[in-house]
This record gives C-alpha cells, sequence and structure tokens, in this order.
C-alpha cells in the first residue's frame, strides 16, 4: 500500500474520469429504455433524504455519486494499487471495480430496497451493473496509467 500523495491525486482524477464514462453509460442506457429503473443517482437521493428526513433532491445523489467514483475509489485505487493483481492497470482497475460493484451489491442495494445483488429488479440488474463496473474500472486503470500513476 502506498499513501503517495501525487499517486493519490492521480487516482482521484482517474476516478473522476472513470466516473464520467459510468455516468455517460448510465445516462444512455435509461434514454434507450434499458431498464430504467436501475437508477443509483435516484436509489442514492432517496436513501439520504430517508435518513436526512427531507425531500428526495438528486443533486445529492449526483454529489454521492461522483464523490463515491472518484474520491473514494480513486483513492482506494492509488492506495491499493500495489497490492491489486494485475500486471496492468488496465486489468488492476477492473479488479477494483468488481470489488465496488459486490459491496453495491451486498451494500446500497440492499439498503434501497432493491434487494441483496439488486435481484428484486430481476437478473439483469447485477448483470447490468457489473458490465458498468467493469467499464468504470478500466477506464479508471488506463487514466491512471496515462497520468504515469505508477506506485
Amino acid at each position: 500500500m502506498s499513501f503517495n500523495l501525487s499517486a493519490i491525486f492521480k487516482g482521484i482524477i482517474a476516478g473522476f474520469i472513470g466516473t464520467l464514462v459510468l455516468t455517460g453509460l448510465m445516462i444512455l442506457k435509461k434514454n434507450m429504455g434499458i431498464m430504467p429503473g436501475l437508477d443509483p443517482v435516484h436509489m442514492m437521493s432517496t436513501m439520504a433524504a430517508e435518513k436526512m428526513g427531507t425531500e428526495v433532491n438528486l443533486m445529492i445523489g449526483w454529489v454521492m455519486h461522483f464523490v463515491i467514483g472518484s474520491v473514494a475509489w480513486g483513492t482506494a485505487f492509488a492506495v491499493l494499487n500495489g497490492v491489486l493483481p494485475g500486471r496492468s492497470q488496465i486489468i488492476k482497475g477492473i479488479v477494483l471495480g468488481v470489488a465496488a460493484w459486490l459491496l453495491m451489491m451486498i451494500g446500497p442495494m440492499p439498503m434501497s430496497g432493491a434487494g441483496f445483488f439488486g435481484l428484486s429488479m430481476g437478473i439483469m440488474a447485477p448483470v447490468m451493473t457489473l458490465m458498468l463496473h467493469i467499464v468504470f474500472g478500466a477506464v479508471m486503470g488506463l487514466v491512471f496509467s496515462k497520468l504515469g500513476g505508477k506506485v
């Protein structure tokens, strides 16, 4: 594990760009009518509103989405980079993306009412979210490597 601030900053940038790509795919998916009910931003907004006793505000969900993807996962990628399996940053990113997906499936998904692995929305929910997280991780790893993010 490395706590190199330069690498962490590069990880946050890589996480942000990975989150941008993931977000674009989420919007495309929704606009194509593919699983429109699978909307993590709305789920997070609703959970936050319930916890705070306020009305649903999608801006809160969007901020959470980008902070988690950029700061939390970007930092984790930089810090854990040396122990993540894989020879390339892209593979390491995919591994972290799959770990992020797994944590989402057993934590926030059930807490949002979607059930364990989101299965109350059908089998495509975990499959779709896994594909999105693989893309997120691959992009994050690619950007990290292009930024010279060697740990």
